[in-house]
């Protein structure tokens, strides 16, 4: 999903994952009970609706489990979180991390099926904060380039999502050209 979603993101700025339709098959179920101001529930069980809002295409749901300023400032730049429902998804929620302040990052794992039908697995990390109406997405962190660090993307600051599709596509078309000129030289060789 990393992929499908940065990707998607940078190109479109929009948050979308690929497949269509939607049934209620994710792998992860939301926990039960539990006080959301007192422990991790609150914020896992936020990443779960916001994550089976996406899988099931339900793009109210997924836009108002994101913060009211990251909503209001992607509608100012007219960018919308349009996700298209996958049936073939699964994920799951995992650890949460106390940031600073009112903050947390969730972990979680996505996956699905790509172009040729191979189930892949990503990971990212969402970044929470908490609002009268709960806790609520703001961004995610990916791993974009393998090894690199990770992309972050801050639902609340557009202008900066903007600049970053910008580098994100140069660094792509850089390594294109790259990788390709790699694959042209062993045949320039052959031919000599």
């Amino acid at each position: 999903m990393t992929w499908k979603w940065i990707l998607t993101a940078m190109a479109a700025l929009t948050m979308a994952f690929g497949g269509c339709g939607g049934s209620d098959d994710s792998e992860q179920s939301p926990p039960a009970g539990g006080d959301q101001e007192a422990s991790a529930d609150g914020p896992v069980r936020a990443v779960h609706e916001f994550l089976e809002a996406v899988r099931t295409g339900n793009d109210e749901k997924a836009a108002m489990m994101m913060t009211a300023t990251a909503r209001n400032k992607t509608a100012e730049f007219n960018m919308q979180v349009a996700p298209t429902g996958s049936d073939t998804a699964r994920f799951e929620v995992g650890e949460v991390q106390q940031l600073p302040g009112d903050r947390v990052a969730v972990a979680s794992t996505w996956s699905d099926l790509d172009a040729n039908s191979q189930r892949r697995t990503d990971e990212m990390v969402w970044m929470l904060r908490k609002s009268p109406e709960g806790w609520r997405i703001a961004g995610v962190a990916a791993e974009v380039f393998e090894g690199e660090p990770p992309l972050q993307l801050d639902f609340e600051k557009p202008q900066e999502m903007l600049d970053k599709r910008q580098q994100f596509q140069e660094e792509t078309r850089r390594r294109a050209q790259e990788n390709q000129s790699r694959a042209q030289k062993p045949q320039e060789s052959m031919q000599r």
